[in-house]
């Protein structure tokens, strides 16, 4: 019931739409059929998710939690990336939902992704579980917006490159990242590194400025800070780092809102 309740609010949302370019929506051409357009716009290093309800959510709310401009707490990553037959398996109408209103869906579920729901037990949910374990709860819902420099969904292992990134989705969160109210922004060094070969982020130093702490400063101005931190999968030899991390990042929590 929820999923035909999710589905039926895509139209609702199309107000919501920014305006693709079309290299955005061209989809690979088959291998027994010649691109024209090969020379001009390079094969992606990417596989865009088939699902069509999850392409028509990313369309009109390419982000996850609260709008990145308005948020306080703001995660960038490389992508979305689900199973190729997630929209067959149970756990797709709450995958759904999360998409439609990622706030709603945790302050309903306690949990802040459909992938630490109890019956889910794929991919993905020890990323999950590393970030919950920073300590953001359902009251902190309201505080936290996740983004991706890719605006589409994605399956499989992806390699991106510049050329398979939307320009207006970067302009877009650039300004979400500069002047929106985000106090706090956070890249993994492979999404720094993408987002200066793309050319969109020339504030964006090649190193941190200040690595003085458990995370790096890669900008800071009187109104906010941009951390560099490892990715929420790592594991084994970077765990300790990992862990003081999530406990630095949990140190910014508003005095009310501290685990």
């Amino acid at each position: 019931e929820r999923r035909h309740e999710v589905a039926g609010s895509l139209s609702r949302m199309s107000a919501m739409g920014r305006q693709r370019t079309s290299s955005t929506w061209s989809m690979a051409a088959p291998n027994d059929r010649p691109n024209p357009r090969a020379r001009c716009y390079p094969a992606p290093m990417y596989k865009r998710h088939p699902s069509s309800e999850l392409n028509e959510l990313f369309a009109h709310k390419p982000y996850q939690g609260v709008v990145p401009s308005q948020t306080t707490f703001l995660f960038v990553g490389l992508d979305a990336n689900y199973d190729a037959r997630i929209s067959e398996k149970p756990i797709f109408a709450d995958v759904l939902e999360y998409h439609d209103d990622g706030v709603a869906f945790w302050l309903r579920h306690h949990v802040h992704h459909p992938f630490l729901l109890p019956a889910y037990l794929g991919d993905g949910r020890f990323y999950h579980r590393s970030f919950a374990r920073i300590g953001f709860r359902p009251e902190h819902a309201g505080l936290v917006s996740f983004a991706e420099l890719l605006d589409v969904p994605t399956v499989g292992r992806n390699r991106l490159e510049p050329s398979d990134l939307d320009r207006a989705h970067l302009r877009w969160l650039n300004a979400a990242i500069l002047e929106g109210a985000a106090k706090h922004v956070f890249f993994p060094s492979a999404v720094s590194r993408l987002m200066r070969a793309s050319g969109e982020f020339a504030w964006l130093p090649a190193a941190p400025i200040d690595n003085g702490g458990a995370l790096g400063i890669l900008h800071r101005s009187d109104s906010k800070t941009v951390y560099s931190h490892l990715h929420f999968s790592v594991y084994g030899r970077f765990e300790s780092r990992k862990v003081a991390q999530a406990s630095a990042i949990a140190s910014l929590l508003p005095p009310t809102h501290q685990r």
